[in-house]
């Protein structure tokens, strides 16, 4: 799914541990878990806001999957707000603009860590690098991709084929 041959570690996906969610709607919502998506195939979207690497390649291509991937109950699609910077920007609050903005009918989630102004708890379990970055995490909840690269033509074709009936 990505363009270079670094092979990733497949690992035991970490509860979330983030506490602000909203809704596919844009509503307030209870704290999202792992375990609420048992026998699915979880993509997670860790971005900030004032990303521009998110808004210009990351949002899009989340945006282009979600949209091609419409109707696969086999799939749960999340966003993050992974914030380890800029804090006073990247709120809570831009997560549901960025929702409306790129029209993505899914969960988003705002995780600046415990205190609200520390690294944000998924970058620390899953160890991400950065933003924007995508986690597959399969039906069994093991980390099978993580990487700021992703061909999303390439990960919609894997989707389709693993999620054959």
């Amino acid at each position: 799914m990505s363009n270079h041959t670094e092979q990733a570690q497949v690992f035991h996906a970490p509860k979330f541990n983030v506490d602000q969610w909203i809704d596919a709607n844009g509503q307030k919502t209870s704290p999202i878990k792992l375990s609420d998506f048992k026998g699915k195939f979880k993509i997670v979207y860790c971005f900030q806001s004032w990303c521009p690497g998110c808004h210009s390649k990351g949002l899009p291509d989340l945006k282009k999957m979600v949209d091609a991937l419409e109707g696969n109950e086999d799939i749960v699609f999340l966003a993050i707000q992974t914030v380890f910077e800029g804090f006073e920007s990247n709120t809570y609050e831009k997560i549901i603009k960025t929702q409306e903005q790129y029209e993505l009918k899914i969960p988003f989630g705002h995780d600046a860590g415990d205190d609200g102004k520390s690294r944000s708890n998924i970058m620390t379990s899953y160890q991400t690098g950065g933003t924007p970055w995508f986690i597959f995490i399969d039906r069994n909840d093991k980390v099978v991709f993580s990487d700021f690269h992703l061909n999303p033509d390439a990960a919609i074709a894997f989707l389709k084929e693993i999620t054959k009936s």
